[in-house]
């Protein structure tokens, strides 16, 4: 017997409906994975089965004593959402979770209840006694997670389960919702997560609902096969529309008895083209590329930071390359966006120095999306006053502009307190995309966006060509974007080459072998018998190179000379750039060229000498 049963149920708002007459079941134990773009209607479903709201038509039938219980997408602003907490501005954790008990049990088991409120706890590391105002999103969310899991309820919805929450989180929740008894229902962006948990695919997909009944690989694969196969019969069904519509333009007289069928049969085929629902687009990204940055972005000599007594990082070196793309990893709370910060300059070092190369141009992408205004629209935080933006070479309408990330003119005119998580997402992309960088700083970048935009963004940021940081989560994103990776591990700061996968891979060879593989820089550059670069492999031990007394005065010579090169080539380049340059004497721009190419050729010089001297 179901625990859930769906029957005929619709709804909608404003537009087209978000579920058109679905029908489907939950049974017990299976574990289903919620798909479908931004906006499809996925936490409107999660809605109607936690009961918060009715659907428009059809009902949906909760079997008598299943209890469900759902975990929202956003944290609460107003805690009177979470029930009824003890008095005061101040809420302990324990007093959170506690709360949200009331109601789910009988009076007679407050043992029980106060028992898995601890268990729950201490399962997911979280002090009770700590205040929750005072956590960060990712912790409160936490918390709210922890809330819901110790009802132990029948079924389980989850909206986002690992949006905020750190890769220990993330694989702590990984491992106990797969050894989870009862139901799950879940929407998530991270892939990753998908493919462990999910043993079922629900997707919705133009107001229908899709049941796959197999798990994400599988659903990848039969899913392109469906989009073809939908490509194919819709492009006959075309194709034969246009016939019956030459047909009908010819002149024959329809009201002829042999004629009529062939008529009726055309308004029907008319009636069935009008009510069909393509396939939404793709955003249309398209990043802005400002005029290279010197060869170094940044170089981080022996860096210390704290916040009073708590050190964030300590003895930290790095040098940072134009086209390195580097994702940064770590617990919440362990100075990941203090060491971005850290790294380009916006914050000083306790102790130790940071060296900023040349005509860096910055574009920032925050997690909590604070450069988004909520009380103005999509169109006036991304125009910023003007109707129409300067995008490459062109100027493009800010309307035409983003309905390229899949905002509708209704939608470009609504408040961004009103969008939901993943727009509130493209919307921040899109004034991110404005701005041309040479420098890409992307703070939990995937939150809330579907599987496509996902996959977009990915693409685009592989095909980069200037510098990006990254701090994230998602692991599959991290895989396939990243070039290295800098992990706040237990002794500080390290880096490796390659992404999550690879970081996962070098620190099990190195607990294997008993080594200490995937040293940060400064150890590497303080220890002679360390290896020369942070590989992810464990090397053998190479004794240092000892210089001479010359070519220490060139290595401690070769960064300003680098930093003369790199201004001198930009300023040449901002000269040739000029709209009257190319007017001058032809021998003036010819030599104005050897100098140049004379100049660049010396950097790459200069960057070879100071790595050989270096290594």
């Amino acid at each position: 017997m179901s625990l859930i049963a769906i029957e005929e149920v619709s709804i909608g708002f404003a537009g087209p409906q978000l579920l058109e007459s679905v029908s489907a079941r939950i049974e017990i134990g299976q574990r289903i994975g919620l798909l479908g773009r931004n906006g499809a209607g996925k936490t409107t479903l999660l809605r109607m089965l936690s009961g918060q709201i009715q659907p428009d038509n059809g009902t949906i039938n909760v079997r008598q004593g299943v209890q469900v219980a759902r975990l929202t997408q956003d944290v609460p602003t107003d805690l009177s959402e979470l029930g009824e907490l003890p008095g005061g501005d101040a809420h302990s954790v324990r007093s959170v979770v506690l709360a949200g008990q009331i109601g789910k049990q009988g009076v007679d088991d407050s043992w029980a209840i106060e028992h898995a409120v601890d268990t729950t706890l201490s399962q997911m590391n979280l002090d009770p006694d700590a205040i929750f105002e005072s956590l960060s999103s990712g912790m409160k969310r936490r918390v709210l997670l922890a809330r819901s899991i110790s009802t132990s309820p029948d079924v389980l919805l989850l909206d986002e389960p690992t949006n905020h929450l750190d890769i220990p989180s993330i694989l702590w929740l990984e491992d106990f919702l797969s050894r989870w008894d009862k139901t799950l229902v879940f929407i998530t962006h991270d892939r990753s997560f998908l493919q462990k948990l999910a043993t079922r695919i629900w997707e919705i997909d133009r107001g229908r609902l899709f049941d796959w009944s197999c798990d994400y690989e599988t659903f990848l694969k039969r899913k392109q096969q469906t989009l073809e196969a939908e490509e194919k019969q819709n492009a006959l069904f075309d194709k034969r529309l246009a016939e019956e519509e030459r047909w009908i333009r010819t002149g024959i007289k329809a009201r002829r008895t042999r004629n009529e069928g062939r008529v009726r049969a055309l308004k029907e085929m008319r009636n069935q083209r009008a009510q069909r629902r393509t396939q939404e687009g793709t955003a249309k990204l398209n990043l802005q590329t400002a005029a290279r940055s010197g060869a170094l972005v940044a170089e981080v000599e022996s860096i210390s930071f704290a916040y009073g007594d708590t050190p964030i990082v300590t003895d930290f070196s790095t040098t940072l390359m134009r086209g390195d793309k580097i994702g940064i990893i770590g617990p919440n709370g362990a100075g990941k966006t203090t060491l971005l910060k850290l790294l380009l300059g916006q914050l000083k070092p306790d102790s130790g120095k940071v060296r900023l190369g040349t005509n860096l141009k910055v574009t920032y992408f925050d997690q909590l999306r604070d450069t988004l205004d909520p009380e103005l629209t999509v169109h006036e935080n991304v125009g910023e006053g003007s109707e129409r933006l300067q995008i490459g070479d062109t100027t493009q309408h800010i309307m035409g502009y983003l309905q390229d990330y899949l905002f509708t003119p209704e939608r470009a005119r609504t408040k961004v307190k009103f969008l939901s998580g993943g727009e509130k997402n493209r919307a921040l992309l899109a004034k991110l995309m404005t701005k041309p960088a040479n420098v890409i700083v992307l703070d939990e970048p995937t939150n809330d966006l579907d599987a496509e935009t996902l996959e977009l963004l990915e693409e685009q940021l592989a095909e980069y060509n200037g510098t990006l940081l990254m701090v994230s989560h998602d692991r599959t994103f991290l895989n396939n974007v990243v070039t290295s990776t800098i992990v706040f591990e237990a002794d500080g700061p390290r880096e490796y080459v390659g992404g999550y996968d690879d970081w996962r891979a070098a620190v099990a060879r190195r607990e294997s072998a008993g080594g200490d593989g995937g040293k940060s820089k400064a150890a590497a550059k303080k220890s002679a018998d360390s290896p020369a670069t942070s590989a992810p492999a464990v090397t053998p031990t190479v004794a240092a190179k000892k210089l001479s007394y010359k070519e220490k005065r060139e290595l401690e010579q070769l960064p300003v000379l680098i930093e003369q090169l790199e201004s001198k080539i930009a300023e040449m380049h901002d000269a040739m750039a000029a709209a009257d340059y190319y007017q001058r004497d032809g021998e003036l721009i010819a030599k104005d060229a050897a100098e140049l190419k004379q100049a660049e050729s010396d950097l790459e010089t200069a960057y070879s000498r100071w790595e050989l001297l270096e290594g």
